[in-house]
């Protein structure tokens, strides 16, 4: 298969971490758990669907679900059955969201992916195509995702529907960094404990902050060069620094303060229980030790005594 060319739709994808999660998470399951191996790549076949939503020009993809399969030829072929139950189910759940597309793991496209980009194109009929590669080069710092549109092309006077790539933008919500953020710190084997991730914890607190004191450096720079006449005014960077700048006394107010307070009390309250806790369980401890070497002791002079 020919390298797929830039797309020229004008669409612009918004990717969840959420989906790139269960991928892998699908991926790595499906690896494990099968011996049923990808002839090209090496790679387990896995398929599933995106759901999401398209508003205008803007696709969002927010989340995901496996698919069952079989593969013949080396095409994935699904189970529509299966495919239609699952759709009713997520709608049912989530009714603004739609099967925008579907994925599949491998280093690059192929004509057998184009077959099943058209068997799901009854769903949708223009559906995304995500392809994780499994195996990333060590040298490479993008993510290895890649997503492909399907454009219809006039190849010697007839339409050939062809695959192009599609540029995406990384989307998160609140409740997804809390739970990326938990997953990256899983504790790792051997003899790591709590103080291995506060360390972690904090060293990525100073990191983060090192870089916000950077940028900051960095913008009030240009807000002085742009004052002295070093560089072009530009009002949109001021708008958007004064608009920032009225935003920050807003957190001096009282109940901000309340809140801060609240929440700085119930974190001392969660690490005095946790002392408690802990101290307690060293004071069991000891007691039940002393009470092993005092029946011994008892049992000892009871049979002296006899």
């Amino acid at each position: 298969m020919e390298t797929p060319k830039q797309s020229s739709s004008g669409l612009e994808f918004k990717l969840h971490p959420l989906v790139l999660v269960n991928i892998s998470d699908h991926h790595t399951r499906t690896k494990l758990n099968s011996r049923v191996i990808e002839p090209n790549s090496g790679t387990v076949p896995v398929l599933g669907c995106l759901l999401g939503l398209h508003t205008g020009l803007t696709v969002e993809i927010t989340n995901s679900f496996e698919v069952l399969h079989e593969v013949k030829d080396g095409v994935l072929v699904p189970d529509s059955a299966f495919l239609t139950t699952k759709q009713d189910q997520y709608k049912r759940v989530f009714p603004s969201l739609d099967v925008v597309g579907w994925y599949t793991t491998g280093e690059a496209p192929r004509e057998e992916h184009l077959s099943t980009h058209k068997m799901m194109m009854d769903i949708n009929e223009s559906p995304v195509f995500l392809l994780l590669n499994p195996a990333p080069s060590a040298s490479s710092k993008d993510l290895p995702i890649a997503l492909y549109e399907s454009e219809l092309h006039v190849v010697d006077g007839a339409n050939t529907l062809k695959l192009s790539c599609a540029n995406y933008n990384i989307e998160t919500s609140e409740a997804e960094r809390i739970a990326v953020d938990q997953v990256t710190k899983l504790v790792p084997s051997g003899g790591a404990d709590g103080s291995a991730q506060v360390s972690a914890h904090l060293g990525s607190l100073h990191a983060a902050l090192k870089m916000l004191v950077s940028r900051l450096r960095l913008l009030l720079s240009v807000l002085r060069k742009m004052k002295g006449g070093e560089a072009v005014y530009d009002h949109a960077i001021v708008r958007q620094v004064v608009s920032l700048s009225r935003s920050l006394p807003a957190i001096e107010g009282k109940e901000f303060q309340e809140q801060f307070l609240t929440d700085y009390n119930d974190s001392l309250l969660v690490i005095y229980l946790a002392s408690i806790t802990k101290g307690t369980a060293v004071l069991n401890d000891l007691i039940d030790r002393f009470n092993l070497a005092f029946e011994k002791g008892t049992r000892r002079r009871a049979a002296v005594g006899m």
